[in-house]
């Protein structure tokens, strides 16, 4: 990779005890060239585990609570010169989310982070501790947020879990047309690393895409659009153009949004 090139950055989604670490450890170690540079950016609030000393670079990153939001979710990577400089000098970076925040907080954070940072999203994954989902069924909201935001996803802790579930599991998205890859976990690494991180687009989401614009009454429009000189078209005055909001970002009147996930910290 030219030195001039932005560093690739990958988020990895998933709740504490998902088996990230072990899968990053695998990508840090076995996916990466001996000229790339590797950079893990964990959550401060991650408890330490053994497997950081084989993450290489490591750096610790903070949440800024901006108070906005009924929910008190609402918030911003908060970013320091120690970080930008690792970011700049790094090849590769794995943001690794707070597994105990709401996700989709952290994704929309994650969009002017990248601005700020120069950093181009290669892919988002999602880690799956199918234990976990198997056991709690309420869980299910919390996890679609996360496929739909992913490229790729991860099933780990597959140990004791029914062949019925992870069928269902998979079949689920495979019928509402998810693009995503899954992708199965087994004794904390992937069959082929470099095929999981080859930064190719597959999430059902558009946010880190170009904008996409929508009328008033709900109509897409495609960009470009020219307006109507009759009045009958998009532009016509009682219609008005506004950008397509992702449905996981959109909010009530009172700015609550409208799609509320479960508090996963409540199946810890």
């Amino acid at each position: 990779m030219s030195k001039t090139a932005p560093p690739l950055v990958y988020v990895i989604l998933g709740a504490p005890g998902s088996g990230r670490r072990e899968v990053l450890t695998d990508f840090v170690n076995d996916a990466m060239d001996d000229d790339e540079r590797p950079l893990v950016l964990l959550a401060d609030t991650e408890a330490p585990d053994a497997r950081d000393a084989k993450l290489g670079e490591l750096f610790r990153w903070t949440w800024r609570e901006t108070g906005g939001g009924p929910e008190g979710r609402d918030g911003a990577i908060a970013t320091t010169d120690g970080m930008a400089a690792r970011v700049a000098a790094a090849t590769h970076v794995f943001f690794v989310t707070d597994g105990r925040r709401d996700p989709v907080g952290q994704v929309e954070a994650l969009k002017p982070w990248l601005a700020e940072m120069g950093g181009e999203l290669a892919r988002i994954l999602c880690v799956v501790n199918c234990r976990l989902a198997e056991a709690h069924r309420e869980l299910g909201a919390w996890y679609e947020a996360c496929i739909h935001f992913s490229d790729v996803v991860l099933l780990t802790k597959r140990e004791g879990v029914a062949n019925k579930w992870m069928s269902d599991f998979q079949e689920r998205f495979k019928k509402l047309y998810y693009p995503c890859v899954f992708e199965f976990v087994k004794n904390g690494r992937v069959k082929n690393p470099a095929l999981v991180l080859e930064p190719q687009a597959r999430r059902m989401s558009h946010y880190f895409d170009e904008p996409e614009w929508e009328t008033t009454d709900g109509e897409d429009i495609e960009t470009g659009v020219e307006s109507d000189e009759d009045g009958d078209g998009p532009d016509s005055e009682d219609v008005e153009i506004v950008e397509k909001v992702d449905p996981y970002f959109e909010r009530r009147a009172g700015g609550s949004r409208v799609k509320v996930l479960p508090d996963i910290r409540k199946f810890l």
